[in-house]
């Protein structure tokens, strides 16, 4: 496909070029057309086959409760993760809201839900929601098992009165590279040991005018090791082999999903490693790692330990957890099979 990036393609043009590629991923095609998938949705809308609605969590949760088993999808630039399941126990609140299903776990940000749409046609419905910039922030698609009819009356209440075929976007926001700054490693290293909860890392980090990558690359010691970068790929594998089970976190700035049990089929196609279970299903793109931690945080209950990954610009993909962490022996075993970074000690 060829493109005049000089004028921005109309939503008539958009309208075409899903034509022309039916086949092609949403959100491939909107990079091909140098526009967000959120425009290219928004081309499709409407009112009928695609719908905008309120995207507000305080409706759109409870609405989603009543269709029963679906298929719930977060993911950033380099990760996808999707999780079959019910949305239970919705806790809302004014700058985050969580569903604590036995399931569907989320981390929801409010203020980034901006932008939602309801897709009713083809052999899997869905609702997508994106934030200011374009970016899909969360999308639930039907299943077999869902309620239809009340999907149906999800979009009939959540409708909004002006259904145009175009959206106003905001300038997407840069990444934030690492921040680091070593004339407070020791204030660092000081507050680290005292934490009694993970939660209250970030915290100590933005009060030293730090960041998640900044504050891994300094404080050193057994708080924070570099691993290989295809250290993941080897976690998940052996975590299959040995039915370990894992809390696995993919998120972008308004939603954090959370994958938490074993896995049991880890495969490689191309640049991807997949794990494909009937109920979860993870997409890596193993060529976005560019920095991989083995992190250790004391809590009150014992040690907690992750792996994070980091893409070339310093965004977090994804981190894994031992499911029972902290001071899971299993897990923990496996962590010491990982591969260093090159340099990284023994």
């Amino acid at each position: 496909m060829t493109l005049d990036l000089v004028s921005r393609p109309t939503p008539a043009d958009l309208r075409q070029a899903r034509l022309d590629h039916p086949k092609t991923r949403a959100r491939e095609l909107a990079n091909t057309m140098a526009v967000t998938e959120a425009a290219l949705v928004a081309a499709h809308v409407d009112g009928t086959h695609v719908v905008r609605i309120d995207p507000a969590l305080e409706r759109l949760v409870p609405a989603i409760q009543t269709l029963g088993d679906v298929m719930a999808l977060t993911r950033n630039a380099s990760c996808v993760h999707e999780r079959k399941g019910s949305y239970e126990a919705y806790h809302a609140g004014a700058h985050a809201s969580m569903v604590l299903g036995a399931e569907i776990d989320l981390r929801m940000f409010p203020r980034h839900w901006v932008h939602g749409f309801a897709l009713l046609d083809g052999p899997r419905p869905s609702l997508q929601v994106f934030d200011a910039a374009g970016d899909a922030v969360h999308k639930v698609f039907l299943t077999e098992a869902s309620d239809h009819a009340a999907f149906e009356t999800l979009v009939a209440s959540l409708r909004l009165a002006d259904q145009p075929d175009t959206l106003a976007l905001a300038p997407r926001p840069p990444v934030e590279g690492a921040k680091s700054r070593p004339e407070k490693l020791e204030e660092l290293r000081r507050d680290w040991a005292a934490m009694t909860d993970t939660h209250q890392f970030l915290r100590i980090a933005s009060r030293l005018k730090m960041n998640r990558l900044g504050a891994y690359r300094i404080v050193g010691g057994d708080w924070a090791r570099p691993l290989a970068p295809d250290a993941v790929t080897s976690l998940l594998h052996l975590a299959a082999t040995n039915a370990v089970p894992l809390m696995i976190f993919v998120g972008n700035q308004g939603c954090i999903q959370i994958h938490g049990g074993t896995i049991e089929q880890v495969k490689p196609m191309g640049p991807w490693i997949n794990v494909m279970d009937p109920r979860f299903n993870l997409h890596l793109r193993t060529d976005h790692v560019a920095e991989v931690w083995l992190v250790s945080k004391p809590t009150r209950h014992g040690m907690a330990h992750s792996v994070e990954a980091f893409d070339a610009d310093g965004a977090l993909i994804t981190q894994i957890f031992g499911k029972r962490d902290p001071d899971t022996a299993a897990f923990r075993a496996l962590l010491d099979k990982l591969p260093l970074a090159q340099g990284g000690g023994a």
